[in-house]
């Protein structure tokens, strides 16, 4: 490797780490004005020049508190626990494509690389709540993993079916397969499937089994403060970053519109339009039943995933022109 090409490098993986926290204030600032406008809360949505004020007002209270440590707690799990949720969440980032040449590796597997990152957060959901000491945190802690695991099976089968009809792992490949039609289009199912599976897995209503307050307090990071809460603030936002960014690739086109040329603007617009989406589901539906979670998705989205895959690898098959 060049000195060029490492210089590139580590200019990307520091715009990348800088995205990061940048979302999560305008993701925080968003939802907050967003939710308050729904419930007319006046902090949120009128403290300062269009409730600007409220969010630096709390970041600050955020980085000038104490970071607290149960007694009882394992020292360096506990202080461990954080990092392997955010480390994750920045790696996947770095697979990510912004537009046609805009991204640090473009990797022919990426599709699976995002996945496979992942996947690793429930360890760092458990470790978090088996470190605090805490019966509440450890409970959250297992919610968080099940849920996770349980819905990352029919996301995986939304996002095989996508592949099958790019005919690619490489996230590129199948952004570029949609330039004419995109696959929310070919394949509604599948996008539904995808989205619900994406609420569940970022652990947000009405899936927020793991920060259920009325049972768990604040799930498995009750016993958290200061910075180091902030960085499993950080890493949440940030899952929602990637999920919105992988359904945007999947299945409306990325950064490609109707009759205007590609942009990472296009890419963003889609990003943002789910993220407010998410939030306004969060705003408006109830929080499920724990059992009425799992089961929909190992009776309904599971069967109903696998059925769908079938269906787009028969229909590519018979028609390969038109899927």
């Amino acid at each position: 490797m060049s000195v060029g090409q490492l210089m590139r490098a580590l200019v990307w993986l520091v715009g990348l780490l800088a995205l990061m926290g940048v979302n999560t204030l305008m993701f925080v600032w968003w939802e907050r004005k967003f939710i308050a406008r729904i419930h007319r809360r006046h902090g949120p949505l009128h403290h300062g020049w269009h409730g600007l004020l409220q969010l630096p007002a709390d970041g600050l209270k955020m980085l000038t508190k104490e970071s607290t440590r149960p007694l009882a707690a394992d020292r360096m799990f506990f202080s461990l626990a954080p990092a392997m949720v955010v480390v994750p969440t920045y790696v996947a980032y770095v697979a990510l494509p912004f537009g046609p040449g805009a991204a640090l590796v473009d990797m022919r597997h990426g599709l699976f690389f995002v996945f496979a990152f992942q996947a690793l957060l429930p360890v760092g959901f458990t470790v978090a709540g088996w470190a605090s000491a805490n019966k509440y945190s450890l409970l959250g802690a297992l919610r968080s993993s099940a849920q996770q695991i349980s819905y990352e099976v029919p996301m995986l089968l939304g996002a095989l079916s996508v592949v099958v009809m790019a005919g690619s792992l490489r996230l590129t490949d199948i952004v570029s397969a949609q330039h004419a039609v995109w696959y929310v289009f070919k394949q509604p199912v599948g996008f539904v499937l995808t989205c619900v599976a994406m609420i569940a897995e970022m652990n947000r209503t009405p899936f927020d089994m793991p920060e259920a307050e009325s049972e768990l307090v604040a799930g498995y990071n009750v016993e958290y403060s200061g910075m180091r809460y902030g960085l499993f603030m950080m890493a949440e936002y940030s899952v929602m970053f990637v999920g919105t960014m992988l359904v945007s690739m999947l299945y409306l086109g990325g950064w490609n519109l109707p009759f205007l040329p590609a942009s990472p603007l296009w890419l963003l617009l889609k990003v943002w339009l789910l993220v407010t989406a998410l939030i306004w589901v969060r705003g408006t539906l109830p929080r499920v039943r724990v059992d009425i979670l799992m089961e929909t998705s190992w009776k309904v989205l599971i069967p109903i995933g696998f059925a769908n895959l079938l269906l787009i690898g028969l229909l590519t098959t018979i028609w390969p022109r038109v899927f």
